[in-house]
């Protein structure tokens, strides 16, 4: 409970400046694994990250203005809770494979193959690629790591639309 007190006491526009360093520090991070590691993302990989960036501007335009915070909030939530939606799609595939794993087309080759209401959904199924887990530390996997973070970025959103409703801060 005193956590959360603590980020309910922490003020919206350092809130909002720490989900865009976050957000803005895993893109690059996914981004390392990618060219250092050679990791190559999956569809929902990609989704993902395009959540995070989505997410780090929304955080990074919400502390530069300082005001319309519940505005900010909702739109960080929301997108947040998509986000949080694919990474957590990802992890139940990690961690239940389907038997017949396909390796499907890759995001490049399905966006400009099929058109954007097809492509859509292709992408959201996964492809095989997206049950194997490349990378590890602490036993989780990168889906793992992310389903996290938006969980945290998700927490954030929240408490600053409760802004003032906490009964245990007063």
């Amino acid at each position: 409970m005193k956590s959360l007190c603590l980020i309910a006491r922490t003020s919206d526009r350092l809130r909002f400046a720490a989900v865009a360093l976050l957000s803005f520090a895993l893109i690059s991070g996914g981004l390392i694994l990618q060219k250092i590691e050679h990791i190559d993302p999956c569809p929902m990989c990609i989704m993902q990250r395009y959540a995070f960036v989505i997410a780090g501007i929304l955080a990074l335009i919400a502390a530069l203005h300082n005001r319309g915070s519940k505005i900010y909030a909702t739109l960080l939530g929301l997108t947040s809770l998509v986000g949080l939606g694919i990474a957590a799609r990802q992890s139940w595939l990690q961690w239940f494979p389907p038997k017949l794993a396909e390796c499907g087309p890759d995001l490049d080759y399905m966006l400009n193959s099929f058109p954007l209401g097809r492509a859509l959904p292709m992408i959201f199924q996964g492809s095989g690629d997206c049950s194997i887990v490349d990378w590890t530390f602490l036993g989780l996997s990168i889906a793992n790591y992310s389903a996290l973070a938006f969980t945290a970025v998700t927490v954030v959103a929240v408490s600053i639309l409760l802004r003032g409703r906490c009964c245990c801060c007063r």
